[in-house]
């Protein structure tokens, strides 16, 4: 495992052994971990945004919209 970005609200995590990517919503208590093609295309729209525009406030939104629909909440037993 290795951190690849980490802000104030989403940490992104590479396992790279299974070609896989977590993204792991800091405020929202929310993960998604994407594997394979998924963890591909993901990295592929990260690529797209312009390297001028690669601030924490854009990465943040593009991840905050990337999750909404696909990540679950973190539950603790």
């Amino acid at each position: 495992m290795r951190m690849i970005y980490s802000s104030e609200h989403f940490w992104i995590l590479s396992y790279p052994a299974q070609q896989g990517v977590e993204l792991f919503d800091k405020e929202r208590k929310r993960l998604l971990f994407l594997q394979g093609d998924a963890a591909w295309s993901f990295r592929y729209a990260m690529e797209q945004i312009p390297e001028a525009e690669r601030d924490e406030e854009t990465i943040d939104a593009f991840l905050d919209d990337y999750c909404d629909d696909k990540a679950q909440p973190i539950a603790l037993h």
